[in-house]
Parts: structure tokens; sequence; C-alpha cells
């Protein structure tokens, strides 16, 4: 049975259930560094991780932190030292890795981190009004679900598990600014054409509201504490 947490942001949950500051972390991809940047914040030495070469540029082109190396790299072959890292993070990113890759990228993740460590993982769940949305475009629901499943399949080697849920929100303006949002993911390959359609179109004006147009996402949050 997962514990529920009060709705929050990404980084109010890691923060709420593991040690960051002071410590040094790995986000395994890391997509733009905003997480990381944020990790940097609250006291974390981070090396990000992305597979993804557009994003990897982009990431090497950008304002440098004191604190935060990206790098381009894949969660199944990390380049790290054995128990070299205090915490392994992957945020929204383990359903990015090939299926038959998951079970490897969480073993690196197990192979790096010292004992006592940590692995964090935070996945979308299949549910919600914001999955739903994505889905005549995106469905992501047979990815995410091999997430669980090679999560439940590797737990033994990970360490001690908790595991807890939580609700997000999603909130954005107009159509078009949705749209955009997913035309930029370089890993994704969107086109605005690919997502403006009448079911989309359809399920986004069901969440107009007061504040914007609002969907909800449920999400997975898995803590290893490694031996």
């Amino acid at each position: 049975m997962r514990e529920q947490l009060a709705q929050r942001t990404d980084i109010d949950i890691v923060t709420a259930l593991v040690e960051v500051d002071g410590g040094a972390l790995l986000d395994i991809g890391c997509g733009s560094g905003a997480t990381a940047r944020l990790l940097v914040e609250r006291g974390a030495s981070v090396v990000g991780v992305e597979p993804d070469p557009v994003q990897a540029q982009r990431n090497r082109e950008a304002e440098p932190l004191d604190g935060l190396r990206l790098t381009e790299g894949r969660a199944e072959a990390l380049t790290h030292k054995d128990g070299s890292v205090d915490g392994v993070l992957f945020f929204r990113s383990l359903h990015h890795v090939p299926a038959g890759a998951m079970r490897a990228a969480l073993e690196e993740a197990a192979r790096v981190v010292r004992p006592g460590g940590f692995i964090f993982v935070l996945e979308p769940s299949v549910e919600g009004s914001h999955t739903a949305l994505m889905k005549p475009f995106h469905d992501e629901h047979e990815v995410r679900s091999q997430a669980q499943q090679a999560l439940d399949a590797a737990a033994p080697l990970l360490g001690e598990r908790r595991q807890y849920a939580a609700l997000q929100k999603r909130r954005y303006g107009s159509f078009e600014e949705m749209s955009a949002r997913f035309v930029s993911m370089s890993f994704n390959h969107f086109t605005p054409e690919m997502i403006d359609s009448p079911p989309v179109r359809r399920r986004f004006d069901a969440g107009r509201t007061d504040d914007g147009y609002v969907f909800e996402q449920p999400i997975l949050i898995d803590v290893f504490r490694a031996a």
C-alpha cells in the first residue's frame, strides 16, 4: 500500500523523503536540468545524465552553475564508479528507457549508489485527466506500466523499499501553450499537427476552469535505501 502525500511539487516531494543537502547525486534523464538546478540550490552536488543528443547539446550550451554538471549518457550504461554517489534520481524518466533496458538501468543505479544511499524514482501513473489528454497523440500506458513492472522485478536488488503516491495538477493558459510545450520536447518529435485533433481539443476543453485549463496527474514514488 502506498502512503498518500499531500499535493506538492517534485522538488518538495524529494526533499521531504530523502536528504539531498550535501549529497553527491545523479539525476538520470535530467532533460534541461531544471530539477537538477533546484537540487543544487538545496545544497546538493548534481550530475545530470541526458540520453537525447539534442537536449544534451542544449545543456552544454546552457549557463553553468556551480555544483551542477550536465552530461550525455544512458541510464543502462553509467560511467560512474561503484558506490560513488549518495543518491540516484529518476524524475519521470524510467519509462523513457527502452523496455528491455529498464532492469539494467535500475541495476546500474544500485551499482553506483553507496551503502546507505538512496534510489528515488518518480513516475506518472496511467491514470488522470492529463494522461487522458495526451493519449490520442502520445499513449504512454504501456511504457509506464513496464516501468512499474521493472521496479517490482528489480526491487530485491535495490534495497529497502518505501512507496508513496501524490496528485499533481498541470495547468495551461491555452491549447497553443500546451501544444508548444510538447513540441519543444526534442526526444518526442511531436509536431503541432500531431497534437491538434478533435479528440485532443475536446479533452482539453473539458479542463477549463476560472484559472486556466487544469488536469490531474497522479504520480507514483518509490524510494529504495541501499544496504
